[in-house]
């Protein structure tokens, strides 16, 4: 009796293989690029395959109850976790469990995180940095050839000129002669002989190309030209459509993603996880009114909120506090409503500055300590006064968890006068973590100053681009995230589901209609 298994609960093992979300031969045939093609019915990649209506894989022989198989024989992977929201988080197949015999004689295109790579102070000691390197030697161990891709600024280093300064940063960081090739801008696909000179090349920089950003097909396929396997490790871009994160993967055979991605996307899971309680989140920032939904989730999953920097000031003045009308954001009293609205309906406490160190902009400048009910009377707030620290150092003492996500600065051309609110937040969150309080920090303001100030950042779940954690609260997908291949999320024993592997394996694709295309794998 043939027994129907969700293709997306399991690999399947044939004559010693592990198929990895689907067997490679199919990939070849269902590829665009591929020489054995079947025609443009199977031209679909991995994931589509598996998200096409009506795919089903067929284990035909002797098989045992496959509920039987997941109760008792599942193994786990290492570092394998569940947290946060499934639904935004697909299991994906990942360069740690990509088999090394596919890279083997392969071109592997990297993209990498220029942030990370190409920064102007590079903390080679830093977990980031060391992934992002160890995908790239990881890669030149095992593949033939590896081109590295991203797009990088002057304003992240006064050294990046052009691709040829790049090239010289990372020879040195990587202590491998990178070649610079330049082949975009002459819109001609690479050709393979190009790749003779070294093992490890650079393309051009993908800030000066508009096609990357509207995510062009006809550039996505000139950036895979040879390229067999595609592995994205710029996580940091993964809220973002873009020609080299998502819309490569339709022309590449392989899809996979990086240890530097792997591994921030681990953080992600544990930022998210809502299972220690005490929960509070310290919220900070401005654009209350795009963040509304972010943050109606975080109200509905804390115990209780700590607003602080521009965000303060909207919910204030949702809260009849006098507030300058300079200082209120478009569109933000119908949003800063909802948010206390849906607090309230939880019963759990907003908390929001009680006084402000504010200059008035009278003649030198005066500064001292004002109360919140007194902004109106034309003092401008530049940071958090002494009492609204001591309370939110009151209500953060017995917490088990605590995410600061946003800077706590506020609007104002005088703001540098007095800047120590920050660092005063960070050693109350440092305090809690002392105290084996779970902490996660979110954004690049509040990163830098935890790491700043803080004995035990390391312990710390840290992501420094707050936007792809901002549109995750938001309960939206991530495109470069669903890009990639699909994976299992645990082992099976498959000789207790399948006593006779030597089996021929059957794969039905199509709708369900009698004109599917079945066709047998041995």
């Amino acid at each position: 009796m043939d027994r129907t298994v969700n293709p997306v609960q399991a690999p399947a093992f044939l004559n010693g293989s592990v198929f990895y979300g689907c067997p490679s031969a199919i990939l070849r045939w269902a590829h665009p690029k591929c020489r054995s093609c079947f025609g443009k019915r199977l031209e679909l990649t991995r994931r589509r395959l598996f998200a096409a209506r009506g795919a089903r894989l067929y284990l035909r022989g002797d098989l045992v109850a496959v509920d039987r198989v997941k109760k008792s024989s599942i193994e786990y992977e290492t570092g394998y976790l569940c947290e946060g929201k499934s639904e935004n988080f697909p299991h994906i197949q990942t360069l740690k469990n990509f088999p090394k015999e596919e890279l083997s004689g392969k071109v592997v295109m990297v993209r990498f995180d220029s942030s990370i790579l190409l920064g102007e102070k590079l903390d080679k000691n830093s977990l980031a940095v060391s992934n992002a390197l160890f995908t790239v030697q990881y890669l030149l161990a095992t593949a033939e050839k590896v081109i590295l891709v991203s797009d990088w600024k002057r304003e992240v280093s006064s050294k990046l000129l052009d691709s040829q300064s790049v090239s010289d940063i990372l020879s040195s960081l990587l202590r491998r002669k990178v070649v610079s090739l330049k082949c975009l801008s002459c819109g001609v696909p690479f050709k393979r002989e190009l790749l003779e000179e070294a093992d490890i090349f650079l393309l051009e920089n993908l800030s000066g190309f508009r096609k990357e950003v509207a995510n062009c097909p006809e550039f996505s396929e000139l950036l895979s030209s040879e390229v067999d396997v595609f592995v994205n490790d710029s996580f940091s871009l993964s809220h973002r459509v873009l020609a080299s994160t998502v819309g490569i993967s339709r022309f590449s055979p392989a899809c996979v993603a990086g240890f530097q991605f792997e591994e921030s996307l681990r953080e992600l899971k544990r930022v998210l996880n809502t299972d220690k309680r005490p929960y509070i989140a310290i919220i900070g920032g401005a654009n209350i009114h795009g963040k509304a939904a972010a943050l109606k989730r975080l109200v509905s999953e804390c115990d209780g909120v700590v607003f602080v920097g521009m965000m303060s000031l909207q919910i204030m003045h949702a809260l009849e506090y006098s507030i300058p009308s300079t200082l209120l954001e478009p569109r933000s009293s119908d949003a800063a409503v909802e948010v206390i609205q849906s607090a309230r309906y939880r019963k759990i406490p907003i908390i929001t500055p009680k006084d402000f160190w504010c200059i008035n902009d009278s003649p030198g400048y005066q500064i001292e300590v004002i109360p919140a009910h007194r902004l109106g009377e034309g003092w401008v707030p530049v940071d958090l006064g002494p009492r609204s620290l001591d309370e939110m150092d009151s209500l953060l003492s017995s917490c088990k968890k605590v995410i600061w996500i946003g800077p706590v600065k506020f609007k104002s051309s005088h703001s540098s006068i007095c800047t120590d609110g920050a660092s005063k937040v960070a050693q109350i969150v440092d305090r809690l973590a002392q105290r084996n309080c779970e902490i996660a920090i979110v954004g690049n303001k509040a990163c830098s100053t935890m790491i700043k100030e803080s004995r035990s950042s390391a312990s710390c779940s840290v992501i420094e681009n707050a936007s792809v954690v901002w549109e995750v609260l938001k309960g939206r997908k991530l495109p470069g995230l669903l890009a990639l291949d699909r994976a299992f999320p645990f082992k099976i024993d498959w000789t207790m589901a399948y006593r006779n592997p030597a089996q021929p394996l059957v794969v039905d694709i199509g709708s369900g209609t009698p004109s599917s295309c079945t066709f047998t794998m041995y």
